[in-house]
């Protein structure tokens, strides 16, 4: 994905006449009345960091401590078994790519696989 940061962004339209009859109006009535526009004031953070943290107070309607956790005394899950070939039927482990471990039990297996990898 290409972004073209070097084109610029739109400008703002123009309002049409109907906006700038209603601006018009807007601004009658709030002569009319001796309105005048509210300045947003902008507090800029303080710089201070203050280690004091306020405390937070919570109503005391909304605890929840008289509902009791699930006991289910069970303790934790047993520990699997390692799993391990204990029989005599496999004669090794052939290597197709990487790490890919494959069981050998005949040796057609093993000329299958070596086979495989060469081509």
């Amino acid at each position: 994905m290409i972004i073209h940061t070097h084109i610029p962004k739109r400008k703002p339209k123009k309002p049409n006449a109907k906006q700038r009859a209603q601006r018009a109006s807007w601004q009658k009535l709030l002569e009319k009345y001796d309105v005048k526009p509210l300045k947003k004031v902008v507090q800029k953070p303080s710089r201070i960091i203050s280690l004091d943290h306020p405390r937070v107070i919570v109503d005391p309607s909304r605890s929840t401590s008289h509902i009791p956790s699930l006991d289910s005394s069970a303790g934790g899950t047993p520990k699997k078994a390692v799993m391990q070939y204990t029989g005599d039927a496999m004669i090794g482990i052939g290597q197709l790519h990487k790490s890919n471990a494959v069981p050998i039990f005949t040796a057609e297996d093993a000329i299958d696989i070596s086979k495989m990898r060469r081509g």
